[in-house]
């Protein structure tokens, strides 16, 4: 076992297997089971709008500040694709607009391994300003945005089966540009120009969101993390540097949590390794950014610089194989 530990020392982030493989960044599994690996989380982003529509995917891990690297492409290139969400190995992109056209596809990557990514299956509707949150094996996507109406429509896939959505239930509000995030429990969206409320739903199971709290205003194209008990939301159209935080378990409306270090409209998506979030700035012109900022969701304060995207631009989406979702 110690010539296990030695083989899979990664600096300082992992420790020996009799911490129960948790570390800031990394994961070892397989105790009991034969040979065993040690997993980094990453958080992967793919799509951006600099003004131009792209099909850049890339990458970071997470545990260590620097910037992106190039993982792949998606199958079309797009923006306003925010609506993403990923198991311990598969990322999911849904929806979408490649710039005059909406889509209804849905892109899959397996996240440990760099690649172009792969059809997946289709959502109901072509949408695009969505938002999803996942546990281990289902994520849950709210359409958001359907042929330039809002709509509160809800739908999930299962993350290891590639196939069309199925029906979840309704969000208790119709908004788009929205965003959302995980407990392994539950999933709470929030995020519009036209309102500022914060809805969940229980993921394992289907039906019509309730509502949770409030956002302290109306926000729209913000981004969100999560660790297994915290909610962030982060930036927004309303010419904010603004993070807020709720507890995921407990209804009710955010706390102040920090600032960015700079303005970020029109976000580029966040994801987290339940330790650490990070989140792509995006932004809006003339001010359109690659800038990549983090926090410790655990604690509270202001945001610090993590690197850079291979790609400036915003509307992104964003997962990782360590958020708040995974068990």
């Amino acid at each position: 076992m110690e010539n296990f530990y030695n083989l899979y020392r990664i600096g300082k982030n992992t420790k020996k297997p009799d911490s129960r493989g948790k570390s800031f960044g990394y994961q070892v599994l397989g105790f009991g089971s034969g040979f065993s690996s040690a997993i980094a989380h990453r958080a992967v982003w793919g799509g951006a709008f600099q003004p131009a529509k792209s099909n850049i995917i890339d990458f970071v891990e997470i545990a260590t500040a620097g910037n992106a690297s190039d993982f792949g492409d998606l199958t079309v290139a797009r923006f306003r694709n925010s609506s993403s969400a990923a198991s311990l190995t598969r990322g999911i992109f849904f929806g979408g607009n490649s710039d005059p056209t909406r889509l209804n596809l849905i892109d899959f990557i397996t996240i440990a391994t760099e690649g172009n990514a792969t059809d997946f299956g289709d959502c109901s509707a072509v949408n695009q300003h969505g938002g999803a949150g996942n546990n281990d094996t289902r994520a849950v996507h709210c359409l958001g945005d359907v042929s330039d109406s809002h709509v509160n429509t809800l739908e999930f896939v299962t993350i290891a089966n590639t196939g069309n959505t199925t029906d979840f239930g309704d969000r208790t509000v119709a908004r788009a540009a929205l965003a959302g995030t995980s407990s392994n429990t539950r999933t709470i969206y929030s995020g519009s120009a036209a309102s500022n409320v914060i809805d969940f739903i229980t993921t394992a199971s289907t039906g019509n969101a309730t509502d949770f709290g409030d956002l302290s205003a109306n926000r729209d194209a913000i981004s969100a993390c999560s660790s297994s008990t915290r909610g962030v939301f982060m930036g927004g159209n309303d010419n904010t540097n603004i993070i807020e935080f709720v507890t995921i378990a407990s209804a009710g409306n955010v706390t102040d949590f920090g600032d960015l270090t700079q303005i970020a409209n029109n976000t580029a998506g966040a994801s987290s390794n339940k330790i650490r979030g990070v989140m792509a700035i995006g932004g809006s012109a003339p001010s359109i950014v690659n800038s990549i900022e983090f926090i410790t969701i655990a604690s509270t304060g202001d945001a610090q610089d993590f690197g850079d995207r291979t790609v400036s631009g915003g509307f992104s989406g964003c997962h990782s194989n360590g958020n708040g979702g995974l068990a």
